[in-house]
């Protein structure tokens, strides 16, 4: 019976549970959905309670379906998401949605009693977002939710929660709390003095590579503690590739350039042009830009067969024109994207006026995509940097276009396709080698 490692892959859309033999093949993936469901306040947040049933169902069936031996499990899930449990142990509130508003204003006190906003985003390698700081989300719902607050007794990310469910052991991992919480000192790499002068206990985060050996219905599984799915997904790259520096490319609703090869600390600058950090398991800083670029390019889809009278998959069906991308970058003019920093991600149907054709209108799209992303890629470079390949990965590899821009923008590059399809699960397999 061939022994494997079971990943649970979480992402906003797509829950997946994905079994890797000893050579990392992937040997069985399965992918399922769930409803939102509304929190206290009436905002949608992921079924917490399904997704728990459907983790263990998934596990048990690996187990008793005879096929493979289970050795190992780990977990990869997207960031900016806590579990509060209580002194029982048990999980006292909603997954409360990233997206959820709140008043960012109201936690200014944060930032000016430790250095100002700009100082404190730069330390902490994470630009000022709301709920997307999973530190600004705890002082939330102690302002807001103090009902629940007062019953919290541990703290964990949405990765290391999903191990507590097989381990009732609470835990933190370098992804995760490296990854734009607003909690950790990447000057001093620790948890940043706030959290501890709030009265916030928090885990100290372990290395990736440990594992607690746990009974699971009678049988001894080694369950990792578990990543963030962006940090993750740089780690078959880094494992495979150590001698010659890359970038990882990784696409989708968030476009996210990542460089574990910086050495030079976050500046002002970077900051304010949508970079960050995040880290590695083994607490290594990843340089880093992070644009919701993939949702422009999903919001206008439909306006634009709309407008041309044409299936909504038509981009598809495109061909790659190399001599219209490089007339594109010749023109250099601006139609969907602001030359600064983007802060409105909402299709705007009127702009398609300017154009007599879907095609034209599209390259016009993924021509100012791929600068915005180019660019992104050039801030996050030291300045002796030896880049000389970046690594595309997701949705938007299978976009010729804008891999052809890329490389136009970039000639001194080589950008090549990731041939990995699951790259964050790949990774936190690879963690879990040794229990094989």
């Amino acid at each position: 019976m061939k022994s494997v490692i079971a990943v649970i892959d979480i992402g906003k859309t797509n829950k997946k549970i994905l079994l890797f033999d000893e050579t990392f093949e992937m040997v069985s993936s399965h992918s399922t959905r769930f409803d939102e469901v509304l929190d206290e306040d009436g905002y949608p947040c992921d079924n917490i309670v399904a997704i728990e049933n459907w983790i263990k169902e998934e596990i048990r069936l690996v187990q008793t379906q005879g096929l493979y031996k289970l050795k190992a499990i780990n977990f990869s899930t997207h960031g900016a998401s806590l579990i509060y449990l209580n002194k029982e142990g048990k999980r006292i509130a909603p997954l409360y949605n990233y997206l959820k508003p709140l008043e960012l204003e109201e936690f200014n006190f944060l930032f000016e009693s430790y250095g100002g906003k700009e100082e404190f985003s730069r330390k902490t390698a994470s630009p000022a977002y709301g709920m997307l700081n999973t530190g600004i989300q705890m002082l939330w719902l102690k302002k807001h939710k103090p009902e629940i607050w007062n019953n919290v007794d541990a703290i964990m990310h949405y990765p290391q929660y999903l191990s507590y469910l097989f381990t009732n052991t609470v835990t933190a991992d370098f992804t995760s709390v490296g990854a734009h919480t607003a909690t950790w000192d990447f000057d001093n790499m620790r948890y940043h003095s706030w959290v501890k002068d709030y009265g916030i206990n928090l885990p100290e985060p372990s290395n990736g590579t440990d594992a607690i050996l746990t009974e699971i219905n009678n049988e001894t599984v080694a369950v990792g503690s578990g990543l963030h799915d962006s940090s993750s997904s740089i780690i078959p790259l880094l494992q495979k590739t150590t001698d010659k520096e890359f970038v990882l490319l990784s696409t989708g609703t968030w476009i996210i350039a990542m460089n574990p090869f910086s050495k030079e600390k976050l500046t002002q600058n970077q900051l304010t042009n949508n970079c960050l950090c995040f880290m590695t398991p083994e607490k290594q800083q990843i340089k880093s830009s992070m644009q919701f670029l993939g949702r422009l390019h999903e919001v206008y889809l439909e306006p634009l067969a709309k407008h041309f009278n044409t299936d909504v998959d038509t981009h598809l069906e495109l061909g790659l024109d190399s001599k219209y991308c490089a007339k594109l970058i010749k023109k250099d003019k601006r139609v969907f994207l602001s030359e600064g920093i983007d802060q409105d991600f909402e299709a705007k149907p009127e702009l398609l006026e300017k154009f007599k054709t879907y095609k034209k209108a599209y390259y016009q799209l993924t021509y100012e995509i791929s600068k915005k992303v180019a660019a992104g890629i050039d801030l996050i470079l030291d300045k002796d940097n030896g880049l000389k390949e970046v690594y595309i990965s997701g949705g938007f590899n299978k976009n010729e276009m804008f891999v052809e821009f890329l490389s136009l923008l970039r000639k001194d590059v080589e950008f090549k396709i990731s041939n990995c399809k699951s790259e964050s699960a790949l990774g936190a397999a690879m963690l879990m080698k040794d229990y094989l």
